[in-house]
């Protein structure tokens, strides 16, 4: 947050977030001072709140007003739609703003729980896709409530986020787990500040450095850690450095979660949510496969704890998300900064994406509504092609595709084909009670023995010296999963729909 004390602030929305920004920017007294609201309400324009005015429709004033160097706009509409959010950003654009934030995170914020400290500068995530579904987080997360939670992956994009998000869940503690030191560090550093703002409950925080992939590590921590409920985001995620070690993919991925459901079912986890891909559907990558039989391990627990009640092992499956670490977004934001060219693999690729936010309010509500042995999907909505995103998001910088920045087209990577599917030919996604979460029916049984794969795989990934040929052997693991894996085959790799 780089607002200075002489800055003049014009605050974007006079509702109840607004107003509360308004309160606590006048009761510090050094970020600056708030000259008015800009709101399109009739029943608002012309009004004084707290004696600063309040005027609009925002289009009109907005070309009234004579901004200094220092003045910036901060948008507080959390119920604001995409298209809504899009126009006024050019409108502020337009009026000369150089300096525009927003007050993202709509869960929170519905509630009440507006802070300067959660306001950022808006980016291309903001304007694109479709407009979030609110969740009442304190109401969904109330299953939370005096609980001690573990989230692995806690310094990945997926993984923060949860953490922002349970921070208003009630929870006794929080435990935020991964094998990155300096990720855990600034998460843990990040939430603590957030509390330190008034933002969300006083969950006592606890770093946790580790590696799932340590066997005997995961039981003793999970038996001192004491966990009532699990959610497990850590993988290693990126499709084509994953082709590239593939052994380290399996290792990771596979047995790191095998590790860490063995610890949770040993030492009374009550709830085990586990986070996965459409890419674990029809699997052409590696890191594809190893999300699906992490999916298959998953939901053997859960029948295996089919009789012991309040024991639930659940899978969440969705698409990709908007501004991931190595993902797309930040890519293209980096080529058009240095002036281009954008690179896509193919004109015709195509994803499902939902906001970061959106996809882990989604993830805790089903993980608190969701059953034993259940498969649950988000709406993902329509796909977006990968050459619209990135026109898109040349045009959040004022600049015009092809003539500004250039479009290269690279090919496909290994591991990559140009559509995802969502569920499998045998599955059957039907709708629950609560909006953009489905549960997937699965038409016929899983034939393939995970832990026969698995037995198989072991002497690859740890060193038996009785078989010392095999270990790290990845041509020997390519063949076994292409054996044991409906769908995936060497030739699949690049595949178009």
């Amino acid at each position: 947050m780089t607002t200075f004390k002489s800055a003049r602030l014009y605050i974007i929305g006079a509702g109840f977030a607004g107003q509360t920004l308004a309160k606590e920017i006048r009761e510090k007294g050094i970020f600056g001072e708030v000259v008015a609201f800009l709101d399109d309400d009739p029943a608002k324009i012309g009004r004084r709140l707290d004696e600063i005015p309040v005027l609009g429709p925002i289009r009109d004033v907005a070309r009234l007003l004579r901004l200094h160097p220092a003045d910036e706009a901060i948008i507080a509409i959390p119920s604001a739609s995409r298209e809504y959010l899009e126009e006024l950003y050019q409108i502020l654009k337009n009026a000369g703003f150089e300096r525009i934030r927003i007050l993202p995170g709509i869960s929170q914020i519905i509630e009440g729980d507006a802070h300067l400290i959660q306001t950022r500068s808006i980016d291309p995530q903001d304007l694109l896709g479709r407009t979030p579904v609110a969740v009442n987080l304190r109401q969904s997360l109330s299953y939370l409530r005096g609980k001690r939670v573990l989230v692995t992956g806690a310094g990945g994009s997926i993984g923060s986020e949860l953490c922002r998000q349970l921070l208003s869940g009630g929870a006794s503690r929080l435990y935020l787990f991964g094998h990155g030191e300096n990720s855990i560090y600034q998460i843990d550093k990040e939430l603590r500040l957030l509390q330190e703002e008034g933002v969300g409950e006083k969950a006592v925080l606890v770093p946790v450095i580790g590696d799932l992939k340590d066997r005997e590590y995961m039981d003793w921590i999970l038996e001192h850690l004491k966990a009532d409920v699990v959610f497990h985001t850590a993988a290693y995620k990126h499709v084509p450095m994953m082709e590239e070690n593939p052994v380290a993919s399996i290792e990771n991925n596979l047995f790191g979660t095998d590790n860490l459901i063995s610890a949770a079912k040993k030492h009374g986890v009550k709830r085990f949510v586990h986070i996965t891909t459409d890419k674990a559907v029809e699997p052409v990558s590696v890191y594809g496969i190893s999300k699906y039989l992490c999916e298959g391990l998953v939901l053997d627990a859960a029948r295996e704890n089919s009789g012991n009640k309040g024991i639930n092992f659940m899978v969440v499956r969705f698409g990709n998300v908007l501004g991931s670490r190595g993902s797309i977004m930040p890519l293209f934001q980096k080529q058009i900064e240095k002036g281009g060219p954008v690179t896509i693999t193919h004109p015709e690729m195509k994803r499902w994406f939902m906001t970061i936010p959106e996809a882990c309010s989604l993830v805790l509500k089903a993980g608190g509504v969701g059953e034993n042995g259940n498969l649950y999907l988000l709406d993902m909505g329509e796909p977006v092609k990968i050459k619209d995103l990135a026109e898109q998001m040349i045009r959040f910088y004022g600049l015009t595709p092809e003539k500004d920045i250039k479009i290269e087209y690279i090919g496909c990577r290994p591991g990559e084909r140009l559509g995802e599917k969502l569920w499998w030919d045998d599955e059957e996604p039907r709708p629950t009670a609560f909006d953009r979460i489905l549960k997937v029916d699965k038409k016929s049984s899983d034939s393939s023995d995970i832990h026969d794969i698995m037995e198989q795989l072991r002497p690859i990934i740890s060193l038996d010296p009785r078989q010392g040929e095999k270990y790290r052997d990845s041509a020997l693991l390519r063949e076994i999963l292409k054996a044991s894996v409906p769908n995936f085959t060497r030739e699949a790799l690049s595949l178009a729909y």
